[in-house]
């Protein structure tokens, strides 16, 4: 496995356990754990496509992880609306 494989791996792991715990009702997506989940995730999955040069990846993760980001400021100031 190459070095971009192995980040790309970390990311998408990250990306997957976070949507299985919502999911399954385990974490919230109004949580900080979920939102940095999802930062990290969508962080280290752009950065692995960024290391290949696929550029379509690169944007779609780059904007996942600046929503995400917004999206985890928000929940710690707590002015994300949460949801039942």
């Amino acid at each position: 496995m190459k070095e971009s494989d192995i980040i790309a791996t970390i990311g998408v792991v990250i990306l997957l356990i976070a949507f299985l715990l919502n999911l399954y009702k385990k974490l919230s997506a109004n949580s900080i754990s979920y939102t940095l989940m999802n930062f990290i995730g969508a962080a280290t999955c752009g950065y692995s496509s960024f290391l290949i040069k696929f550029y379509p990846f690169v944007v779609l993760e780059t904007i996942w992880a600046l929503f995400a980001l917004a999206s985890l400021i928000k929940v710690s100031r707590g002015t994300s609306k949460i949801e039942q």
